[in-house]
């Protein structure tokens, strides 16, 4: 509705997984070449773990289809709610067993063991990828487990990726769980968006869609996305989308802070969102000290009074600039800083 009016070929921030629209950070790169290293080598249980909204799906959607464009076969579950009997019906109908087999557990076992064997035999990377699977029962997840001992002597048979929010990594921190994690042989962790990387992140959007990212949104429009969003890629989708569909309606090009800060509001994105807590390295134990003589008392002399340093200046009164703002960021896609984005 809003595309010709940005000069744009498509809408760049529909909340679907196109891995055409795929932007890798440094962690998102991470993630994506284990994902790829996993199946390919067969590597057991590989995790991706982030907070709702980071790019899970958008990563393994383009994970899988690397696989399958290299002629792979990997089932896809996108919704773990399943009973048991659902998920055996569900691995049947995706490796082409026969009916028997989505009936019986036993069967399905039996058959699959060999469907697997005659994969690895020709080559052929397989995978069973599980999306959301925070959701999984704890039947499931034993279920997930026995899967994983399927093997030959010196490969896995069925690697198994799990795709989840952090609420997974606690569930495997259990006594329950514990044969379930001893198996995770590779493990990466997706975070929020700094404000460069929201930058970068709408940008290549918009670039993708065949827009100029200067046509869109101004520099302060940016860094309030990137405030109320919480660095989290799918709400700023969805603060872009809806600012440009308001910018439409009020014939103003590029979108600026005022509209944002009112797009936001009407999606009660008044607070803006707290950005992780780091994880801070245990202490060392303290090694205790042998018991030593008190020292001698110190000779009292003069002391001059402490000279105090001055106040050291704000990034502001030096005329630094906020993170998110740098000049350079559009060298990385080829072209100098739109004015209207970067110098107001």
């Amino acid at each position: 509705m809003y595309e010709s009016f940005y000069g744009l070929q498509e809408r760049p921030f529909d909340l679907t997984p196109d891995p055409r629209y795929l932007f890798l950070t440094p962690k998102h790169q991470e993630a994506l070449t284990n994902l790829h290293y996993g199946i390919t080598q067969r590597k057991g249980v590989t995790m991706v773990l982030g907070p709702a909204g980071t790019g899970k799906t958008t990563l393994v959607r383009a994970a899988l289809a690397a696989v399958a464009e290299a002629g792979g076969h990997c089932i896809s579950v996108s919704n773990p709610t399943l009973t048991r009997t659902e998920f055996v019906e569900l691995l049947a109908r995706g490796f082409s067993l026969s009916p028997a087999a989505a009936g019986s557990k036993t069967t399905l076992l039996a058959e699959l063991e060999i469907r697997l064997r005659e994969y690895l035999a020709s080559g052929t990377a397989t995978a069973l990828v599980i999306d959301e699977a925070q959701g999984l029962s704890d039947e499931l997840l034993e279920e997930v487990r026995l899967l994983v001992n399927l093997e030959t002597d010196t490969a896995k048979l069925l690697p198994v990726v799990l795709a989840g929010q952090d609420e997974l990594s606690e569930r495997l921190a259990r006594p329950s769980c514990a044969a379930l994690k001893q198996r995770v042989a590779l493990r990466c962790h997706l975070l929020p968006l700094s404000a460069r990387e929201t930058a970068q992140y709408i940008a290549s959007r918009l670039q993708m869609a065949g827009g100029v990212p200067g046509d869109a949104f101004t520099r302060d429009a940016i860094d309030v996305i990137h405030q109320r969003s919480g660095g989290i890629p799918r709400t700023i989708s969805v603060i872009c989308d809806n600012s440009l569909m308001s910018g439409f309606a009020v014939d103003q090009r590029p979108v600026g802070r005022q509209l944002v800060l009112e797009v936001c509001r009407d999606f009660d994105f008044e607070t803006p969102l707290a950005p992780p807590v780091p994880q801070l390295a245990p202490r060392p134990a303290a090694v205790p000290l042998k018991p030593q003589s008190p020292p001698p008392a110190p000779q009292v002399s003069a002391v001059p009074a402490p000279v105090v340093p001055p106040a050291p200046r704000s990034p502001a009164e030096d005329g630094a600039k906020p993170e998110g703002t740098d000049e350079r960021l559009f060298a990385t896609f080829g072209r100098p800083a739109p004015r209207s984005w970067f110098s107001r």
